[in-house]
């Protein structure tokens, strides 16, 4: 970039800068040290952007097994990275979307920035990328040097936007009069703010048709791909450059007709999230009817053949599914082995040291029985066991998780919970189980009773990790048994 622009640039008291949140994100970002505790922090002092990292991690995207219900469980499941990517674009959008400047190319550019970050995930799925958060984060930031131009020169750059038939002529154009393209001046602009150097590496080379590595090409097809999508005076050299960026993109057979069935079913959702509308456009039909055209004009048998095999595809990954779910619960009563247990139990411990959560573990022992086996018979003893689980898992929140240990031992994780709230919760399952018979043995009903030892994380004791913390809850189980049993025994009392 001509070092005249670049000056020209710098004294431009309207030129746009991140709000006051994206820059304390570009410093975690740089900080090796940065924890989700500290994005935390940055993060909900905007309700506004808080709110969008909540609806992103309940989205289809990244939506898991259990709903989130706030910010700290959100940043979770995402991860620091993909959470300071993500927080990067949301913050960024919202301030610089608001700039003042020309109304309808501002609005033009942040529906292509939106257009193309979607295109950008979905093109590094297929490409199997692993930095599909910083992928959408590239996608819509390629266009920042034209924001750029319309904010501190719109009586200069909004004639020649008007004037450029389609995205090589508007490069052509902007040259011209500026002696450099809007990825030029975006790269330059990216690197004033400091952005990360794969950003700017990315956003110069976006209008490249030859970048350096896949991230780049996936950022490059996806500007090729949103062109393709707003302009409704679309030539056919705009389209063959979208197929081109889009199969040097990938190799997995998926082709642009494909893509752009994707981009609209995942658009609204999208759009939403950074309050753009973007309506599927009718100039693209011609593109529709022309893969409708291929596909009935393929083999008939190719098709069978494809029908079979993504019927058996699926079948298998049912069974995958199933065998996998299976190898995570107990055969018997249904709840979580104690392999998957542990697991779990790492994770979670991992969660709230980062978020400095309590979280309260429970070993529970029914009592006496072996007795009842000696008494009844093993299938009494395995109905018993299997009404316990399902009576446990009734009385627990939807976030508690149940295991069977071993035996007649059962293992219970309640996230979020202090010493006080988990010993209620324990308590009032001890009065319920007595209260209901587990199984009816010659038309007589047959009750139990347990013993729990409670240890909990985070309050008024730290442990070193979550095998302390168990063995905690185990000593405090021992010790309900010592003062009598059908008690609940809290570590450290």
């Amino acid at each position: 970039m001509h070092p005249e622009l670049e000056a020209q640039l710098l004294h431009c008291r309207t030129l746009p800068t991140p709000p006051a949140v994206a820059l304390r994100i570009i410093e975690l970002a740089q900080d090796p040290m940065a924890d989700l505790n500290a994005t935390a922090r940055v993060i909900g002092t905007d309700p506004a952007l808080s709110a969008r990292m909540l609806r992103v991690a309940n989205s289809p995207l990244y939506a898991g097994r259990r709903r989130v219900e706030n910010l700290g469980q959100a940043l979770t499941l995402l991860g620091l990275n993909a959470t300071l990517s993500l927080a990067l674009g949301f913050s960024l959008a919202q301030g610089l979307r608001g700039a003042a400047g020309t109304a309808s190319d501002q609005e033009q550019i942040w529906r292509r920035s939106v257009l193309a970050a979607l295109a950008a995930r979905l093109l590094g799925g297929h490409a199997r990328l692993k930095r599909l958060e910083d992928l959408m984060l590239a996608g819509l930031l390629q266009d920042i040097g034209a924001l750029a131009l319309l904010q501190a020169m719109p009586d200069a750059y909004g004639p020649v936007r008007a004037a450029a038939t389609d995205s090589t002529d508007l490069l052509a154009r902007e040259r011209a009069a500026f002696g450099a393209d809007h990825a030029e001046i975006g790269a330059w602009l990216a690197r004033h703010w400091q952005l990360p150097g794969y950003l700017a590496d990315a956003i110069g080379a976006s209008e490249s048709d030859a970048p350096a590595d896949p991230f780049q090409a996936c950022v490059a097809a996806s500007g090729a791909v949103a062109g393709l999508w707003l302009d409704d005076r679309q030539t056919a050299d705009q389209r063959e450059l979208a197929r081109a960026r889009v199969q040097a993109c990938i190799a997995d057979g998926t082709t642009l007709d494909d893509l752009l069935v994707q981009l609209a079913a995942a658009l609204p959702e999208m759009g939403a999230m950074f309050d753009v509308h973007i309506s599927r456009p009718e100039h693209l039909a011609s593109i529709a009817d022309h893969a409708k055209e291929l596909l009935i004009l393929r083999n008939l048998r190719e098709i069978q053949d494809a029908a079979r095999a993504r019927t058996e595809a699926r079948a298998s990954e049912d069974q995958v599914r199933r065998l996998t779910e299976q190898s995570r619960r107990d055969p018997l009563t249904g709840v979580y082995n104690r392999l998957q247990m542990e697991e779990v139990l790492e994770r979670e411990f991992a969660t709230a040291v980062a978020l400095q959560q309590p979280l309260s573990i429970a070993f529970i022992d029914l009592d006496d029985f072996k007795h009842i086996n000696d008494r009844y018979g093993h299938l009494v003893g395995d109905r018993v066991l299997y009404q316990f689980a399902q009576n446990l898992q009734r009385l627990l929140r939807s976030t508690d998780l149940v295991a069977r240990y071993g035996g007649e031992e059962f293992l219970v994780v309640l996230s979020h919970s202090n010493e006080a709230s988990a010993a209620r919760v324990l308590r009032r399952i001890l009065e319920e189980t007595a209260r209901v018979p587990m199984a009816e043995v010659d038309g007589k009903p047959l009750y139990v009773t347990f013993s729990a030892g409670l240890a909990t994380h985070g309050t008024t004791r730290q442990f070193a990790d979550a095998r302390s913390l168990l063995q905690a809850a185990d000593d405090a189980l021992y010790g309900a048994k010592r003062e009598g049993r059908n008690r609940v025994s809290q570590h450290g009392q």
